[in-house]
């Protein structure tokens, strides 16, 4: 039996007794991208990114493996909770206005010591400062721009985040936190997602391809020089605890920097169909979600419930779930997955009955879990444990 095909029988055995919609981790899988993940890391810690997993179960799985330690938040709620339920390494990944989390934040000294805040402008600081609710010093990070820019600007690749471009712009607000009561500089981070978060080998469009590899290559090159002449200018001010860098498609690249002692992943442990369009890995998909078979509106189509999962981002197909298992399904042109139904054409849609499940894979990792309460455990053919997402949990952390 192909694999694809065995791994659909054990899904189906596994979740006989359970009604879809539902989603599912393989746990083998997952262990999987897991033990891969820290191979190309080559013995430099990974910090977990959250937002690409939002299952405190599988986050506390993870973090017991050797290769692993901290957590990559993405909100300041979400950081006090998670330093409440005993993870005491959190770096919180973008700025915040949460007054009521920073009043919190700076009177309780267990979450002062566990959380680190992202910092990139002096009124940030300022914000802080605004509502403080107690004398504990807060532990913050700072944030290197990361964009590729040719042409003399006129051309810029990666996200907008952090206005901190140039080494001296960064020592400029390390020297500013030094002087400044309350605060602690205690780390740096730099997220190339130009590089960590675009596929160089997508399927039928080799031009752009060959196009995004070459551009990649030239924003390692620069962004290792600056990156490296940053974290000096840095440490020459502050006595820094960590340099963070890359995510799940840049790993065995950023880890390759002298100057970076640890790398951000977490999208590779679901690994989400956005991340199959790599050349220097591959992963196993971990996450899925089945929707029930309620119609066969005629031969070679199926209808099933709802799916219409778009991931964030510029709209476009990319962004969409795809049916995975049974294979050879794809969406009607003029429907696309919808709110309350999905019709699927293929071959394959002759062979399923009512009732059966289709497999989808979620483009992005973690969004999954926003539309889940429970995510149900596989290992083998088996369900060992039904865990709740942060939705779950009641937490949403918007």
């Amino acid at each position: 039996m192909p694999p694809a095909a065995a791994d659909r029988a054990r899904y189906d055995r596994a979740t006989s007794h359970l009604e879809a919609p539902m989603a599912i981790v393989d746990l083998e899988a997952f262990d999987d991208n897991a033990r891969d993940l820290v191979r190309r890391a080559q013995g430099k810690p990974i910090r977990v990114a959250s937002k690409s997993v939002r299952c405190r179960a599988l986050l506390e799985r993870v973090l017991a493996r050797d290769g692993f330690a901290g957590i990559m938040s993405f909100t300041l709620p979400e950081s006090l909770w998670l330093a409440r339920e005993g993870f005491d390494d959190v770096l919180l990944a973008y700025p915040s206005t949460d007054r009521g989390g920073y009043a919190t934040l700076t009177n309780d000294p267990k979450l002062a010591a566990a959380v680190t805040v992202m910092v990139d402008d002096l009124a940030q600081l300022d914000l802080i400062d605004s509502v403080r609710a107690g004398t504990e010093e807060v532990r913050v990070c700072l944030e290197l721009d990361t964009s590729l820019r040719m042409l003399g600007g006129r051309v810029r690749v990666g996200a907008l985040r952090s206005p901190l471009r140039a080494p001296e712009q960064l020592a400029a607000l390390a020297r500013a936190i030094d002087r400044r009561p309350g605060f602690r500089l205690v780390g740096l981070m730099a997220y190339e997602g130009h590089v960590a978060g675009v596929g160089d080998a997508v399927a039928g469009r080799p031009l752009r391809s060959r196009a995004v590899r070459l551009m990649q290559s030239v924003a390692r090159r620069e962004l290792a020089a600056r990156r490296a002449a940053a974290v000096r200018a840095v440490r020459a001010v502050a006595d820094l605890e960590f340099v963070n860098g890359g995510g799940t498609g840049s790993v065995q690249h950023t880890a390759a920097e002298d100057a970076v002692t640890e790398i951000a992943a977490g999208s590779g442990l679901y690994q989400p169909r956005l991340f199959d369009d790599y050349t220097s890995f591959r992963g196993r998909p971990a996450a899925l979600f089945a929707q029930p078979v309620v119609r066969r509106p005629g031969v070679g189509v199926v209808t099933v419930l709802g799916g219409g999962y778009p991931a964030s981002g510029a709209a476009g197909r990319d962004r969409l779930p795809v049916p995975y298992l049974p294979e050879g399904l794809s969406y009607d042109s003029m429907e696309g997955p919808g709110e309350v139904q999905t019709p699927l054409l293929g071959t394959a849609a002759d062979d399923l009955l009512i009732g059966d499940k289709v497999w989808f894979r979620h483009a992005k990792a973690g969004e999954l879990c926003e539309r889940f309460d429970t995510l149900r455990l596989i290992e083998g053919d088996r369900v060992v444990a039904s865990v709740p997402t942060y939705r779950g949990e009641g937490k949403t952390f918007l």
